[in-house]
């Protein structure tokens, strides 16, 4: 019997680097640098961008409708700790994350549920714009404890929004 040796393959993106990786959609020789683990096996970062391209499917107008609504609603949950202050800070510390999810709810369902990959930073400036007017009172009142509030609530509001409307993305 004869043994067939495989020929040696080298990335296409990385003449260099020598491989046995192959795309699972295009056959295109990649090395593990360019291998994108997807649910059905690796893929180029060609095949994998074309593929995103396909779910994009906002329109120009979401994003403006995107920025203002969660301009509105941040200055109003900011506004709300601003009056609420100290005295209810457990309140703050869980209402705080519900607010971001308010505003990445109300987002999508301004923009009918339509995707992008950009659109969540469209709603993260609004939502800190949006807090900007009750954090810069809180600094120009030298108040440390609405200040530290008020900040608390920018960061989780923002991080919370972001994991509701993009969603945890761990490896990127």
């Amino acid at each position: 019997m004869s043994e067939i040796t495989p020929e040696t393959l080298y990335c296409a993106n990385h003449p260099g680097a020598a491989t046995s990786l192959r795309c699972n959609r295009c056959e295109k020789p990649i090395c593990t640098k360019c291998a994108i683990s997807t649910p059905t096996g690796y893929r180029c970062p060609e095949c994998v961008r074309g593929q995103q391209k396909l779910f994009d499917t906002t329109v120009w107008y979401d994003y403006p409708l995107a920025f203002f609504i969660s301009l509105i609603l941040a200055g109003i949950g900011s506004f709300l700790i601003r009056l609420v202050g100290g005295f209810w800070l457990i309140i703050v510390i869980f209402l705080a994350p519900a607010a971001g999810v308010v505003v990445a709810e109300a987002v999508r369902r301004a923009v009918h549920r339509r995707r992008s990959l950009h659109l969540w930073k469209v709603m993260a400036a609004g939502i800190i714009i949006g807090c900007l007017p009750m954090l810069l009172v809180s600094l120009f009142s030298l108040n440390i404890w609405a200040i530290l509030l008020q900040g608390y609530f920018v960061i989780s509001a923002t991080t919370s929004a972001i994991a509701r409307l993009r969603g945890i993305n761990i490896r990127k």
